[in-house]
């Protein structure tokens, strides 16, 4: 079941549903190695992907990057998260990320859980101490169902998830 919310951020539903499941994940091969952690966020946007030619000359989709928002445990949108992939906080603080490890979503149908490394690339604030975060409790996101039949058409499929920042 996934359900989609509207751009004001009417989100309490899906936040107290990711924040119960964030309090009952279990350890495992993502979680960061000796770390603190820094927040917990809830995000709701879409993974977007583009329509491309595989090497054998055959139209697919392939990710490009997320578009999300990612709202504190008030409810108050902090972080905008895209490609990259990055997030970037209201205080302009800024970090980029690579996937260390993966592990399948516990939802079907789901793009999966990570853990990612991070850098700090702007100002000072909220995200400069992260050195990871975790993407857990993922719900949605994988590529559309429908083929897709033009070079560099965009599809994009709704997801939430918990992010967890952590220094």
């Amino acid at each position: 079941m996934f359900t989609y919310f509207d751009r004001a951020g009417r989100l309490a539903a899906v936040m107290a549903i990711c924040v119960a499941s964030t309090a009952a994940f279990a350890a495992s091969s993502i979680d960061p190695p000796q770390a603190e952690r820094v927040a917990t966020t809830t995000a709701s946007g879409v993974q977007v992907y583009s329509c491309e030619y595989n090497a054998q000359h055959q139209l697919g989709w392939v990710f490009k990057n997320p578009q999300a928002t990612l709202y504190d445990t008030s409810g108050q949108a902090v972080i905008r998260h895209s490609a990259g992939p990055s997030w970037e906080a209201d205080d302009g603080s800024r970090i980029v990320g690579h996937v260390l490890a993966q592990t399948p979503s516990e939802t079907a149908a789901s793009v999966p859980q990570l853990l990612l490394e991070t850098r700090s690339t702007g100002a000072s604030g909220m995200l400069s101490p992260v050195r990871y975060v975790q993407r857990v409790n993922t719900v949605g996101g994988v590529m559309p169902a429908l083929p897709c039949s033009t070079e560099h058409e965009l599809g994009d499929s709704p997801y939430v998830a918990n992010y967890i920042f952590y220094k």
